[in-house]
């Protein structure tokens, strides 16, 4: 294999251009929907759209046109916005969609590069490797041990192995790669592949909706069957009331219209697909925006050694010569050499391995002729067992035979003939490397006459010949970053399969808590659950783990309720990053198979990132929080200040109308879904604990704060109605001055609501163009509703005296900035604990 590039030009450039033309490009092409026309079509089905467009009707009918035009023109503003905000969600999905796209290496004009997936033409050669999906149908043309699972196609779960030299030589999109590496001409793509005729796409999955959506929708709806109580109820009022049916039932629709909460599916929606947006802008891609609402839950991350808390560059640092029980530091003496000699043919040809690639390195300076050329590789085992080996078989023309293997210093002894003090000498020199916080790798070789190979490479005898160490150096940030998340209160718990001694090193070398506290791989299976449940909890470091071992980490901290994230990036690690609650993939050297499995990927392999994810998802679920309060706490006001006069029988029973309603759902839309999303994290978010999943959105307190907040502002409106009526405005007045004071709540609500902690000072100097923008178009426009006779009359609207306006903006402020002293006595609650 070590040839590939040598032998196989692959296509030019002028030969795929010409592919592409004639047979397209790789993609499954699912019959096409109009996306503006069901978007418009599920908009349409809204109770709120139904109520405006019932509302319409009656105006018209009545001869009402001008309010019939008005409130056309805001059914179309309305649906202008609604569909913005859908196809803003929708383009950054789309975008994260491109991102989390798989890639795939190819050879080209003679060079093996990596492309995306869907850019493979036919007529290209695929380089796929252990790890990685099969991205078109094709025929095998050279391969070495290699071998595919074909379950998505076949249901058959166990991997078939596959050659050149047999009829069994096609592979097929979207297989998995188990083992070996293969090179393979595409004969099929999108469409025309196994795959795609069978027409299976992840676009038909509909996928699950998450707690927090089933909760949200369950609100909406339960507010919708409210409204549809009170609205026949006040129907029936206002009927016998006035004997009149159209005029009582569009009386009846300005309150119903007030109590649908239709911002909050619509805010949701927004949220989570702008935070998703925003992740990827920072380098972590997000492959479900329901991911965005976990995050900010996690309670423990685990996390593997190699290449997240270190940087993956490894350089050969040490070895062990068995012979002469002596470690070194440089290679030159022939047991040296032939230690590395013999390590190199137990490493892939091709390295991708960090570990591999530094024996490379290392043995491409030494001054000696490499025999690798001459030998053909026969057999390959790949890297399993517990702990795990990998064993290479080579023969030359003349039958000469090497069989080499390296791996994991306890599984080499297991299976080499030792003698009690040889034993002790080894795991000596291993203990010594590992304390200096180096990864140790045994290596040995083995004899075997005839081709019936063993099974298992466990089977072969080895002559140990001794260790190698490589140094792979903790990332700079990673200590900050672990004491950030550990003040976010969050589990940090490494688990690799490295040995206890190597790992403990290096986690203290980088500030790693409880470092000590270590638990292995064989340890851990033969525990109870209940034992195993007790010490997930304490251990902070798991070692010489394997995939079985790490899902019952998983499930463990799961069955404690635990919010698990997990970072991970080989083949192995997929079924624990499927199993965790935020599974986390590395982009650069994370398998295809990793990423699959995985929510979040993380574009630079920085784990450091994670604070910015975490931070963002708790960030994103406050806001929302913030966003739905708002629209509880002002929507309280609209429903009682249009219920009250009416069922109480007052002087003005019917102070708004239709027009008022959605006039005021006009600007709370743009508050709820534009400021709060876009509000900055406030600064003690990351202080706190881990939020936990419930099955409700809000605590008893807050919701109660929502309300007492709607209440506070219903009095207050109801102060400046009765004040009116005292002072015998005209009904025209009293509706100006009960509309101007609830323009000034909503004002006053919006900027305290963007913190149920700092005060309002504070948050005025948080930056976020947005809250200027629209309070200034807000005051703007009510002032043109005021001042401008054409739109004061059709509103029925009255001229007010700046004494009148004063009173308005005093109770406004009053009924809504109470809250500061509340968080007053929450901040020095704080301060005392």
């Amino acid at each position: 294999m070590t040839e590939i590039k040598k032998q196989f030009k692959g296509l030019s450039n002028e030969e795929i251009v010409q592919s592409r033309t004639k047979f397209g490009s790789n993609t499954i092409i699912q019959q096409k929907k109009n996306v503006f026309l069901n978007s418009v079509l599920e908009m349409i089905k809204e109770p709120m759209f139904l109520l405006l467009l019932t509302a319409t009707s009656i105006y018209f009918i009545t001869g009402d046109y001008g309010n019939g035009i008005f409130m056309g023109m805001a059914i179309v503003l309305v649906s202008a916005i609604s569909l913005y905000q859908e196809s803003k969600s929708r383009s950054a999905i789309n975008d994260l969609k491109k991102l989390s796209q798989p890639k795939s290496k190819v050879i080209r004009n003679g060079i093996t590069s990596e492309i995306p997936s869907e850019e493979i033409v036919i007529g290209d050669l695929i380089q796929t490797e252990e790890g990685t999906f099969i991205p078109a149908d094709a025929t095998i043309i050279q391969s070495n041990d290699f071998a595919v699972n074909e379950s998505i196609l076949t249901g058959e779960s166990m991997a078939v192995f596959k050659n050149e030299n047999t009829n069994n030589d096609s592979v097929f999109l979207g297989t998995i790669v188990t083992s070996g590496l293969a090179i393979c001409k595409v004969i099929a793509i999108g469409n025309q592949t196994q795959l795609g005729k069978i027409g299976q796409s992840l676009e038909a999955i509909v996928e699950e909706k998450t707690p927090l959506q089933v909760q949200i929708g369950s609100f909406v709806k339960k507010m919708s069957l409210v409204g549809l109580g009170i609205f026949i109820l006040v129907w029936i009022i206002n009927y016998y009331n006035s004997k009149m049916l159209l005029d009582s039932l569009l009386k009846a629709l300005t309150l119903a219209m007030s109590i649908i909460p239709e911002e909050i599916p619509v805010a949701f929606t927004t949220f989570m697909a702008l935070g998703s947006w925003r992740l990827m802008k920072i380098g972590v891609i997000v492959k479900q925006t329901k991911t965005v609402e976990t995050l900010g839950s996690a309670d423990v991350i685990c996390t593997d050694k190699t290449g997240t808390i270190t940087e993956n560059r490894m350089t050969l640092a040490e070895c062990y010569t068995l012979s002469d029980n002596l470690i070194k530091e440089n290679y030159t003496d022939p047991n040296s050499i032939e230690l590395l000699t013999i390590a190199m043919w137990a490493s892939e040809p091709i390295p991708y391995d960090a570990m591999e690639i530094a024996l490379h390195d290392a043995y491409s300076k030494l001054e000696i002729s490499d025999e690798r050329p001459n030998f053909k590789l026969v057999h390959e085992y790949p890297l399993d067992g517990k702990p795990p080996m990998m064993t290479h078989v080579f023969e030359d023309f003349k039958g000469t035979r090497i069989i080499a293997a390296k791996g994991a210093t306890e599984a080499l002894i297991a299976t080499s003939n030792l003698s009690e003090k040889e034993t002790k000498d080894i795991l000596a020199a291993m203990k010594k490397m590992a304390l200096e916080g180096y990864r140790v790798l045994g290596v040995g070789i083995a004899s075997f006459i005839g081709t019936n190979y063993p099974k298992k490479q466990q089977e072969f005898t080895f002559d140990f010949k001794g260790l190698v160490a490589f140094y792979d150096p903790p990332k700079a940030n990673i200590k900050a970053t672990f004491e950030t998340l550990y003040k976010a209160g969050i589990q940090i718990k490494i688990v690799t399969g490295d040995n206890a001694e190597t790992t403990a090193t290096i986690a203290k070398q980088i500030g790693f808590r409880n470092a000590d506290q270590t638990l292995n791989g064989d340890e851990l299976m033969a525990m109870d659950e209940t034992t195993l449940r007790k010490r997930v909890m304490e251990t902070s470091i798991f070692t010489r783990m394997f995939p079985e071992a790490k899902l019952k980490i998983i499930k463990a901290l799961k069955d404690n309720n635990q919010i698990v994230a997990m970072t991970g990036d080989g083949v192995n690690d997929g079924p624990a990053l499927k199993s965790a609650h935020i599974g986390i993939a590395m982009g650069k050297k994370g398998t295809e198979i990793a990423k699959q499995a995985a929510n979040l990927i993380l574009i630079d392999d920085d784990f450091s990132k994670m604070i910015e994810a975490i931070a963002m998802g708790r960030k994103i679920y406050s806001n929302l929080k913030k966003a739905i309060q708002y629209i509880i706490s002002i929507h309280i006001p609209i429903i009682l200040i249009v219920f009250i006069p009416l069922a109480l029988g007052w002087i003005y029973p019917n102070i708004f109308s239709p027009v008022h309603v959605i006039f005021l759902e006009i600007i709370m839309g743009p508050t709820c879904s534009i400021i709060y999303e876009n509000e900055p994290m406030e600064s003690n978010l990351m202080q706190l604990k881990p939020r936990p999943i419930t099955n409700t959105f809000f605590k008893l307190k807050e919701i109660t704060i929502s309300i007492i907040q709607g209440i506070v502002i219903t009095i207050g409106l109801l102060f400046v109605y009765q004040y009116c009526v005292t002072n015998t405005f005209s009904e025209a007045a009293t509706r100006t001055v009960v509309f101007i004071t609830l323009i000034s709540a909503n004002i006053f609500l919006t900027l305290t609501n963007r913190s149920f902690y700092y005060s309002i000072f504070t948050t005025l100097r948080y930056k976020n163009n947005l809250v200027l923008l629209i309070i200034s178009t807000t005051i703007v426009t009510t002032a043109c509703l005021l001042f401008i006779p054409l739109f004061a009359n059709f509103f029925e609207f009255e001229s007010l005296s700046g004494l009148q306006i004063g009173l308005s903006i005093l109770v406004g402020s009053i009924s809504v900035l109470w809250i500061e002293i509340y968080k007053v006595f929450k901040r020095k609650k704080n301060e005392i604990l």
